[in-house]
């Protein structure tokens, strides 16, 4: 197989697709020695078969809003691989949402579940509905159109969708809660359920927690304590908050937060009572970050229309917002002022001419796909739960997170370990997940 001709194809056959090009670019330019070296897997032309996915939905979503008017939008359910179990991802309700992004997503994601060991697929869904701005009423009428269309294609063992941008708890319950409706029967066919209908304590820190945890176990290999260090993140969703949650928990200063309109600065960083505000202000008030400053002028700056990169002094970088949210500028712009590690707690922030700096620089770089797969990972747990009928405590459930975390740096050590000693993270997951994926296809036949 050469890399290069592979995606040369997969653009010409789909040339308005750019970002899922970009991600099958990253991992087809890192895994081509290893694919290489295993002449069977060019026979059953596997490498095609794992790009394209096995099958995608794309379907009109009709809703009636708060005025009477009669509003659609685009859904699809992108179904990428389920060699090793059944179709796994989330949902993105956001107004950018388009099928070369949930390729992309569904795509990464086929990878990110491989690594954490657990018996789950790749999938992706979602549509260009944005419940920002929309009442409760408005987004239950929009979950219940959006599923009257896909609950046929989910299940249990079939596939199961989780949150993801734009769709948190409540979006959740409400999808759950038709797809209950339709389908005639109480199953766990979504996670990130609520704890009184099959959630999983947990679920909601998950891919923040997870993505900390991820952290700790790469200073460790350059024995790099992280009590006192300054950490930028993006975002102001679950994942950045519970992220700065747990930072803080850790003994590290978070500096910074965003949304789509700007960001925050804290340059003393974000004391408890401060995160505590924003928790409130996303999660019960739905408001803008901005608002954080407003509330706190003495302590926390506004940037209105900038990203973190450029202005917040750290020591490492989470980015944890959306796809390409940090260029070739902003790579730069943090390694001059010394960052010696980026954690992605979003899917592919980091565009491709930022990861080579990163690289270059030799600092600790863990792309998404491993970082932040603590989320799909405490799913998989929740999955489990409900197929048990049982409910476990949050420390079980952290502790189980801890290990799968644990597990997934170590395989990136394993497989992405260079000959002078340089561990690059983004071949290691790349080549890990493949790996498993591509030895259950070759099992499987020609299907």
């Amino acid at each position: 197989m050469k890399a290069i001709e592979v995606i040369d194809d997969l653009r010409r056959r789909f040339p308005n697709e750019p970002e899922y090009i970009q991600a099958v670019e990253e991992v087809l330019t890192s895994i081509e020695e290893t694919y290489n070296a295993h002449p069977e897997f060019e026979r059953y032309n596997l490498i095609e078969r794992l790009c394209i996915p096995d099958r995608i939905f794309s379907f009109r979503v009709s809703w009636v809003d708060d005025s009477g008017r009669v509003r659609t939008n685009m859904g699809y359910r992108i179904q990428h691989n389920n060699a090793i179990g059944p179709y796994k991802g989330g949902i993105r309700f956001h107004s950018s949402v388009n099928q070369s992004i949930l390729k992309f997503l569904a795509f990464e994601q086929t990878f990110k579940n491989s690594l954490t060991t657990l018996a789950m697929g790749g999938a992706k869904g979602g549509s260009d509905f944005s419940p920002r701005g929309k009442s409760d009423m408005e987004v239950m009428r929009f979950c219940q159109a959006f599923i009257a269309e896909l609950w046929r294609q989910i299940g249990p063992d079939t596939d199961v969708p989780a949150g993801d941008i734009g769709v948190g708890g409540r979006e959740v319950g409400y999808m759950y809660g038709y797809y209950k409706k339709m389908a005639r029967e109480f199953t766990g066919t979504f996670t990130g359920k609520g704890r009184e209908f099959g959630g999983s304590l947990i679920r909601p820190e998950a891919t923040g927690f997870g993505n900390c945890y991820f952290l700790l176990n790469m200073l460790a290999t350059r024995n790099i304590d992280i009590k006192g260090k300054r950490v930028a993140i993006s975002g102001s969703g679950n994942v950045a908050t519970y992220t700065a949650l747990k930072l803080m928990q850790l003994g590290a200063k978070v500096v910074s937060m965003s949304d789509s309109d700007g960001s925050i600065y804290a340059p003393e960083g974000l004391s408890d009572t401060e995160l505590q505000f924003i928790f409130e202000l996303k999660n019960v008030m739905r408001g803008r970050i901005r608002e954080a400053a407003e509330e706190f002028p003495a302590t926390i700056e506004y940037r209105a229309g900038e990203r973190p990169w450029q202005f917040a002094k750290c020591d490492i970088a989470m980015p944890s917002a959306t796809q390409n949210e940090l260029d070739g500028d902003d790579a730069r712009a943090l390694l001059a002022q010394g960052v010696i590690a980026v954690s992605e707690g979003a899917n592919m922030p980091s565009t491709p001419e930022a990861v080579k700096e990163f690289l270059n620089a030799r600092i600790l770089y863990a792309p998404g796909k491993a970082a932040n797969a603590g989320g799909v990972a405490v799913s998989g747990l929740e999955m489990a739960q409900n197929s048990q009928k049982l409910s476990w405590s949050a420390e079980e459930v952290d502790r189980k997170l801890r290990d799968i975390m644990s597990r997934i740096h170590s395989s990136c050590v394993e497989f992405g370990t260079e000959a002078d000693g340089f561990v690059n993270y983004v071949k290691g997951a790349n080549v890990a997940g493949f790996m498993k994926v591509a030895r259950a296809m070759m099992a499987q036949g020609v299907v």
